[in-house]
């Protein structure tokens, strides 16, 4: 059996769904050897829901990239110069560090007969970060997601993404005509300051009634590093730090 893959780089790119082929390419070119794209709508705390009465959907495109660290920069550049993450409302995007990988051992550059990686002995040092972020990931049925987004507004975040889905679990068995029904689920991508981490799972918790059998899950996941979130925010932060030092 081939030992998992570790320290791999899952980049997740948040943009307008018409940005995402030429954002796929430009990770191609720069040496991914492909990804996964998920359709969704977002939200941010300043923008109008609705027009005429009617419910406003921003279209988004959820790419996930998984990368070796040997092309990580690289790709990293391509996505961000592509998809202009340094520019205001033009997306986001986010890195978490996996701790294993298995299954595209061959696409990554890893060798199966000898579990010897194309990038021994690399390190490329990252850009310091002195803004901290939290994935939080809420999957909860259909047609709960609103509670959850404006959970999550009330206690701090200042935007998110859904995606629909399905999913099973012990409390859902309905049938019709002795067929198992597969509910439709709607997961929620809410990326917020570290520090505000536990008031916004709290209150998401509470207004979506995680804590009832069958209502969702919720669950946290550290990033490593993001860009073009928070442009205000980190500018403050960081002035302030220069100040200080």
């Amino acid at each position: 059996m081939t030992q998992p893959m570790k320290g791999k780089k899952l980049i997740v790119t948040i943009v307008r769904k018409e940005k995402a082929k030429k954002i796929i390419q430009a990770t191609k070119d720069a040496g991914a050897r492909g990804g996964t794209t998920l359709l969704g709508k977002g939200f941010r705390v300043d923008e109008k829901t609705k027009f005429l009465g009617i419910p406003v959907e921003r279209e988004r495109a959820i790419l996930l990239t998984l990368v070796s660290s040997l092309k990580f920069t690289e790709v990293m550049n391509a996505i961000i110069d592509t998809a202009q993450l340094n520019k205001p409302r033009h997306g986001i995007g986010f890195v978490i560090d996996t701790k294993n990988v298995t299954g595209i051992c061959k696409m990554l550059g890893y060798d199966l007969e000898t579990n010897d990686s194309d990038e021994e002995g690399l390190n490329i040092p990252m850009e310091e970060q002195k803004v901290l972020y939290d994935l939080i990931v809420t999957i909860v049925n259909r047609g709960d997601s609103e509670q959850v987004v404006e959970a999550s507004k009330k206690a701090g975040a200042e935007g998110g993404t859904i995606i629909n889905g399905r999913g099973t679990g012990v409390h859902e068995k309905a049938k019709l005509f002795n067929i198992l029904i597969e509910p439709e689920k709607e997961v929620i991508l809410t990326l917020i300051s570290r520090d505000k981490t536990s008031d916004v799972l709290a209150a998401i918790e509470d207004d979506a009634e995680l804590k009832k059998p069958g209502k969702g899950i919720a669950f946290v996941m550290q990033v490593e590093q993001t860009v073009g979130i928070n442009h205000l925010l980190n500018k403050m932060v960081n002035d302030k730090f220069n100040e200080n030092n």
